[in-house]
């Protein structure tokens, strides 16, 4: 019946036979929009669709035989079936064989079964045999009619991952359909397979689909089986393929050369309250080194929370400006954008250099006269938000675009501000750096960068003291409140922070492994409503602590507030005149308050480690001794139990950027829904690292000794989607 539905699907709206796309073909536009959910778009993508997991119905039980609390296969006589209600109406069969007899309940079933199971009818029964009220029984089993002595399958049956509309027998056939269709000859030469101690393509898809009778479950469930190991390192080898190509494609391209020339940069240095640390150096020293090239930089300049990136950036900036170019600054905030004007103005002004500010919400006035000096070339260093790449802001010859938390922008955003570059149309582009407070892991790094040039600060400025983590309950809060009293009283300040609902709610599913995908308008209808919680609650939040605290001026910020209403409640903070800041996690990067020393976060068990170890670092920023309180919510679940236990125990943000990658995967630590960077699907770059060392190492030797084994295999893995590459 399913076979049935899917071909009389399949005659309606069929797709037109592409290369790649002729099972596709035989199917009609709501099968196919169901495989698309699933990521399929391509006969070569089915082949790849991998199962979840095996039933294994390769052994008969006798019913009496058959062991309890794992699924078995039984098969018997049926000799009773009627419908009852006990107390919701189901279907309650009795089947027997030479050794015992088993009752199965169906609790949802078509009367079209109800006609099927019929005494004396010989079914074949798949599932877990619990002890019931009246005996042995199944509930809910996979049960078909089978004939005596039917032949019991001699493979593992593969269970897919599937969506609404889609049944594993519909999808079985399809992927069936699509082994038979695909060339699936190897991609790698023989002794490469042999020197890497890799099986055959082909063998490892049909084992994969359909493993045999005996087959070590676990090593297939845990993907750890030599035939998942080749998946992996297949799918790595073609994302280090395409790095590397797309770095030496960017080798082609031209960009203006920054001769080093100094003397803004002598004149800085001279003039800073600082001395820039060893890692400062190096990493100022790298990007000098690339901006003198007649190709594009490219660089990522990675460092923990207060390492001094934004100084390293401003030296990068005065090469440019001193070979008559200008430099464009990206934030994702208006609040982080406004911290970089304060401190380029407050280093490069004296200089004689103009910095100007641009950002969305500004007067139509003051916007148009920005403007008109960003065309004209008199504004030279330009720091704003989105709105830099907007199709209205014209530069005069911007030879530098500096992107701060890069990964927090989409790919399309910031290709477009490298297209503002001084003859795009020539092929001549600006040089990019791109800033990371999140410090990535080395797995990371060589997987999902390995076309990037990546700079890291790994030591902090001297005289940082570390800022002491503590854990408190919320059953403790009177505790706090005194400590945050105290100590606005002698004279220091205190944030305290309330989480985004919404991204509480997110990372409880990803934890719970269930990736929550609402349509379009449902997504947005229950944004509004989390976005509205989270500012009742915020409100709510800051009106309890004014009323707790009323010798003290408490301010208030969210994002919510006009950038004016933001700029001016940050002022007052950095002024002193706001003593306790109440504050949503948008203070999450960019804010910069020597005096305070105290964070209190609420309901931090709803925050991830990344995040967690941000907004930890906006305290610890003066010389005086600074404290995080991470104030939660008992019961704590296991997963939020360890995600605190590692902030607690580390101030090392990439010993917490690892832990993340482990905890979360790498999705979110890239950002990577919104970069334009291909997700692994099968290997895991936390637990993958001898694959993925081992890609990097053949796609270098392969690109230059076989060109043609890279052809192929980037066509096998990526089927020529160019939209893949970083940008």
């Amino acid at each position: 019946m399913q076979r049935k539905a899917a071909g009389a699907a399949g005659t309606r709206g069929r797709s037109p036979v592409t290369p790649g796309r002729r099972v596709l073909a035989k199917y009609g536009e709501t099968l196919l929009a169901a495989l698309a959910k699933l990521g399929v778009h391509s006969d070569f993508d089915l082949v790849l669709h991998l199962p979840l997991r095996y039933d294994d119905e390769t052994r008969l039980y006798p019913i009496a035989a058959a062991p309890s609390g794992s699924s078995v296969l039984v098969e018997g006589t049926l000799v009773d079936s009627s419908v009852k209600y006990r107390p919701k109406r189901q279907l309650v069969c009795t089947i027997e064989d030479e050794s015992g007899v088993l009752v199965m309940r169906l609790l949802n079933f078509y009367p079209s079964q109800a006609k099927q199971l019929v005494p004396g009818a010989r079914v074949r029964l798949y599932g877990e045999i619990r002890q019931g009220f009246f005996g042995a029984e199944m509930v809910h089993p996979k049960c078909r009619l089978v004939s005596e002595h039917a032949p019991v399958p001699d493979t593992l049956t593969p269970i897919y991952p599937t969506t609404a509309g889609l049944s594993q027998t519909a999808l079985s056939r399809m992927v069936h359909d699509a082994i038979a269709a695909c060339d699936l000859r190897d991609t790698l030469p023989p002794d490469l397979l042999r020197r890497l101690k890799l099986p055959d393509f082909r063998l490892c898809i049909d084992y994969l689909h359909h493993p045999p009778r005996g087959a070590p479950q676990a090593g297939l469930q845990e993907r750890s089986h030599p035939t998942w190991r080749r998946m992996k390192f297949d799918e790595l080898l073609a994302q280090q393929l395409s790095m590397r190509i797309h770095r030496e494609r960017r080798q082609t391209l031209a960009a203006p050369a920054l001769a080093p020339r100094d003397a803004l940069t002598h004149a800085l240095v001279s003039q800073l309250p600082f001395q820039l640390t060893g890692a400062q150096d190096r990493a100022a020293a790298e990007i000098r080194a690339d901006l003198a090239k007649p190709h594009p930089m490219q660089r990522l300049l990675q460092g923990d929370v207060g390492s001094g990136k934004t100084i390293v950036a401003a030296l990068g900036a005065l090469q440019a400006l001193e070979n008559g170019y200008q430099v464009a600054v990206m934030a994702p905030t208006e609040i982080l954008g406004e911290q970089h004007f304060n401190k380029f103005s407050g280093w490069l002004t004296g200089l004689g250099v103009k910095v100007v500010w641009l950002a969305g919400n500004m007067k139509r006035k003051d916007r148009r006269v920005t403007l008109a000096e960003v065309a004209s070339g008199a504004a030279q260093v330009v720091i704003g938000t989105h709105a830099l790449f907007q199709d209205e802001v014209e530069f005069h010859n911007l030879g530098l675009a500096i992107v701060d938390e890069q990964h927090r922008f989409g790919v399309r955003q910031r290709l477009a501000l490298r297209l503002k570059g001084s003859d795009a149309g020539a092929g001549v582009q600006p040089h990019q750096l791109m800033m990371s407070a999140t410090p990535i892991p080395r797995t990371l790094a060589m997987s999902y960068y390995a076309d990037l040039d990546v700079s890291v600060i790994d030591e902090l400025p001297p005289g940082r003291t570390p800022v002491a983590t503590r854990l408190v309950s919320d059953t403790r809060r009177d505790e706090v409140i005194q400590r945050v009293r105290d100590a606005c009283v002698a004279g220091s300040q205190a944030y305290w922070v309330c989480p985004l609902i919404e991204e509480a709610e997110a990372e409880q599913g990803a934890a719970d492994g269930v990736p929550a995908k609402p349509a379009a308008s449902a997504a947005k209808r229950m944004r509004g409503r989390l976005e509205a919680l989270q500012l009742q609650s915020v409100l709510d939040t800051y009106e309890r602590l004014r009323a707790t605290f009323p010798e003290l001026s408490v301010g208030l910020v969210h994002g919510r507030l006009t950038g004016a209403e933001k700029f001016a409640v940050m002022e007052a903070f950095k002024s002193g005149a706001v003593q306790l800041l109440v504050a949503t996690t948008v203070i999450e990067v960019g804010v910069d308050v020597p005096n305070a020393s105290l964070m209190v976060i609420e309901n931090a068990e709803r925050m991830g480690l990344a995040q967690l170890h941000q907004l930890r670092g906006r305290v610890g920023r003066g010389a005086a001794k600074s404290a995080c309180i991470l104030l939660y919510q008992s019961p704590l679940s296991p997963f939020a139990r360890d995600r605190l236990k590692i902030v607690f125990e580390t101030n090392d943000g990439f010993e917490i950027a690892r832990h993340d990658l482990r905890m979360r995967g790498p999705g979110e630590l890239l950002g990577a829904r919104q970069s334009g960077v291909p997700m692994l699907r099968f290997a895991d770059v936390s637990v993958d690292l001898d694959l993925v060392e081992a890609a990097r190492d053949v796609a270098g030797q392969i690109l230059s000794l076989h060109p043609e084994v890279a052809r192929r295999h980037l066509e096998r893995w990526l089927g020529g989607k160019e939209h893949y590459l970083r940008v």
